[in-house]
């Protein structure tokens, strides 16, 4: 899904990839088809109880239609990719190590706000 995917495009994604139409979806969630089509493309936003409906018909849950994935979320506040890459590559190191790292990071960090301090 792209950086900046909204709620609309997250339903169409997971409407899409079951292969169901519009009507399809609106006949598991209980409302017409031009109103999953407002929720899909307009950007309007269900109602609580529908968007449950929603997720539940798209096998998801309230979180990711709302707010993306994991990694989406992180994208949104992380936009160097390459940054990116390398804490996915971080997470998946043995814990020990991670910690190590983690470590070395905060290290480094307090090295250059301390050096940012002193030059200001």
């Amino acid at each position: 899904m792209s950086e900046k995917s909204s709620l609309g495009e997250r339903i169409i994604a997971l409407r899409k990839a079951k292969e169901w139409s519009q009507s399809d979806l609106a006949a598991h969630v209980g409302v017409s088809y031009a109103q999953i089509g407002r929720y899909e493309t307009k950007g309007a936003q269900p109602p609580a109880e529908v968007l449950k409906k929603i997720a539940d018909a798209l096998d998801t849950n309230v979180d990711f239609l709302v707010n993306g994935s994991t990694e989406d979320k992180a994208r949104a506040s992380l936009l160097d990719a390459e940054v990116i890459r390398y804490f996915k590559e971080v997470d998946t190191l043995p814990q020990e190590d991670k910690k190590a790292l983690l470590r070395v990071i905060a290290g480094f960090i307090r090295d250059v706000k301390t050096k940012q301090a002193y030059a200001s």
